[in-house]
């Protein structure tokens, strides 16, 4: 078996997560976050349409975690999305994590807003 070791760019995986935290870069980080081509940051949820209408030209998709569970998005800011034109997953927190670490380690344009577990 050979085994391919994952390089990121410039934009950081996310290390792990457990209970209302994740860790990014080896540094434990609480409360919903945001990571994208810009950097990392918190990220204040659902209400916090303007942080996320800001990547409109960094990405190709957004994950969106809902915490441990998935759950719809609040109806405006679906529709906010919608009409920037974003495309948007949304899935539970833990998939969503592990599905765009796996994107960005092919080099895709994707962005992760996520709340915790």
């Amino acid at each position: 078996m050979q085994l391919t070791e994952v390089t990121f760019d410039d934009q950081p995986p996310v290390d792990a997560y457990g209970p209302g935290f994740f860790r990014v870069l080896d540094e434990p980080r609480t409360g919903p976050l945001l990571l994208s081509a810009s950097g990392i940051s918190n990220w204040s949820g659902f209400d916090d349409f303007e942080s996320l209408l800001a990547l409109k030209d960094q990405l190709d998709i957004l994950f969106i975690g809902t915490g441990p569970d998935i759950a719809p998005l609040p109806t405006s800011l679906r529709e906010a999305l919608e009409q920037a034109d974003i495309g948007a997953e949304v899935m539970s927190s833990p998939s969503a994590c592990r599905t765009y670490n796996i994107l960005l380690s092919e080099g895709r344009r994707v962005a992760l807003a996520v709340l915790p577990v």
